[in-house]
């Protein structure tokens, strides 16, 4: 399970002189950051990005790269990042207690890991029959979601940003066929996050197992499934190996945002133009991840079915309408832990209702019209 541990509390006012709160808007963060200081040297700037995959992992981890590489092009080799993959610096769910310590400059992970110590950093990776990703992107950009987040975080002196994205994800590998919500009882699955809790609610035992360790528990028989992300990401693991069940649909994380963490010292020691090239390199992967994603797992799925003898099946009706029923409870239940749980609860179901009438007209009519001849 992911570290239980509360993160030792620390003073807004030790986190904010000489730099700037998260809440803080990018032309605030340029006017009262302290000024680059002056080397008299062509030495580029390094720091270090510590991941929760494994180095170059198809999706997320290609992502984290990419990042780095855009970074060191677009600021002309002035700030050089040096990318290490889970457990070569620090353990894969170790990032955020990593980047907020000072240990590296920057991180990428996914947020639902962190639940433990923040119990609603799970809404912005994803909650289960929630917000797909261009819905994400509308509430975080446009709904005040970010504001949100950045609060979150800012105890720990960490700047969140979105950073990626594998798109909708699949249910998960079972080792055996799921037919009513009786088949759950005892299930020990690896599905982190508001999902595993609403799985919990219906007998299975979830648990967060970090991903470089996923394939070996579930081919051993400590797991008798798991999650991961979609066809192309989970293909590259080899889950098809040992297990052959494949489900749809990823109900526990219809959207898949990877974060970027940065140390907020660290960021605002960056001259104004390095912090503008790393908050652009980082957005600019969304869109890249996220046409990717799509793309792979389109191709990735059809090998899995083709070539590999996967059975993709969908969840029974009334599995889907017990966990539905049980994620209400648990949403619920992680709105009653602590106001700020409250506060983006409220917030990430407010641009659902927003957005989903608007979804409903536009892209599942659509859908349903286009796709009659496929």
């Amino acid at each position: 399970m992911a570290d239980q541990t509360k993160h030792p509390a620390r003073s807004r006012r030790a986190f904010l002189k000489g730099g700037v709160s998260t809440g803080l808007g990018m032309a605030a963060a340029a006017a009262l950051a302290a000024p680059a200081v002056a080397t008299g040297t062509d030495e580029p700037i390094r720091w270090r990005l510590v991941t929760s995959w494994p180095r170059n992992l198809a999706g997320p981890g290609v992502t984290a790269q990419r990042i780095c590489d855009r970074v060191r092009l677009m600021s002309g080799g002035r700030l050089d990042i040096t990318l290490y993959g889970a457990g070569e610096l620090v353990p894969a769910l170790g990032v955020l207690d990593a980047v907020s310590s000072g240990t590296a400059e920057m991180g990428h992970s996914a947020s639902f890991f962190w639940q433990g110590k923040m119990p609603a950093s799970v809404f912005f990776t994803a909650f289960p029959f929630g917000l797909l990703p261009g819905e994400h992107v509308s509430w975080i950009e446009q709904g005040g979601g970010q504001e949100l987040w950045d609060r979150l975080y800012e105890p720990f002196g960490v700047k969140p940003v979105m950073a990626g994205n594998t798109g909708v994800q699949m249910g998960g590998w079972f080792r055996k066929e799921i037919a009513s919500v009786e088949d759950l009882k005892g299930l020990r699955i690896r599905m982190p996050g508001l999902g595993g809790a609403a799985m919990a609610r219906l007998g299975a035992v979830p648990t967060t197992t970090a991903p470089g360790e996923i394939y070996q528990a579930l081919s051993s028989g400590l797991l008798d499934a798991a999650e991961f992300l979609g066809p192309w990401s989970d293909r590259a693991m080899g889950f098809q190996q040992v297990a052959s069940h494949y489900y749809a649909p990823g109900f526990h994380e219809p959207n898949g945002t990877g974060e970027a963490l940065f140390n907020l010292e660290a960021l605002n020691r960056l001259p104004e133009d390095l912090r503008a090239i790393l908050l652009e390199a980082c957005k600019a992967e969304n869109g890249r991840a996220l046409a990717e994603s799509d793309w792979e797992n389109a191709g990735a799925l059809a090998v899995l079915q083709q070539q590999d003898g996967v059975s993709v099946r969908l969840y029974p009706a009334d599995v889907l309408a017990a966990l539905r029923r049980e994620t209400r409870v648990v949403l619920d239940d992680l709105a009653s832990r602590d106001e700020m749980s409250r506060v983006i609860r409220d917030s990430a179901r407010a641009a659902q209702e927003r957005l989903a009438p608007w979804n409903r007209v536009a892209l599942s009519a659509f859908l349903a019209a286009r796709d009659q001849d496929l």
